[in-house]
């Protein structure tokens, strides 16, 4: 069974191609991900603020685009990038005042 997981696409108010992602990342959806990002090119804003959940398929995707992508997640998903090593090759935020997402 797949694991449901909503993914939208849009630009940043600076112009860079946004990839908002919902819902949980793993083994059984992780190749839906891989392939919406396989579909941007260029630097990538991916909003994984409503993600629950990630595992080691998800971040495998996320590390095989690292250099292209600015990272927006929650407290839950911080200690997972920085211990995977994933915050020291893409650039990662946080959701504060100067970090939420534009509606």
């Amino acid at each position: 069974m797949t694991t449901p997981l909503t993914l939208t696409t849009g630009r940043s108010p600076d112009g860079t191609d946004r990839l908002a992602v919902s819902g949980e990342i793993d083994m059984s959806n992780a190749a839906s991900l891989a392939e919406a990002l396989e579909g941007a090119s260029g630097p990538l804003v991916l909003d994984l603020t409503g993600v629950e959940y990630l595992d080691s398929a998800g971040l495998s995707v996320l590390f095989a685009h690292a250099d292209r992508l600015r990272l927006i997640v929650t407290p839950l998903l911080e200690p997972v990038l920085t211990v995977s090593g994933l915050a020291d090759l893409a650039t990662v935020r946080g959701l504060g005042p100067d970090d939420a997402p534009a509606a």
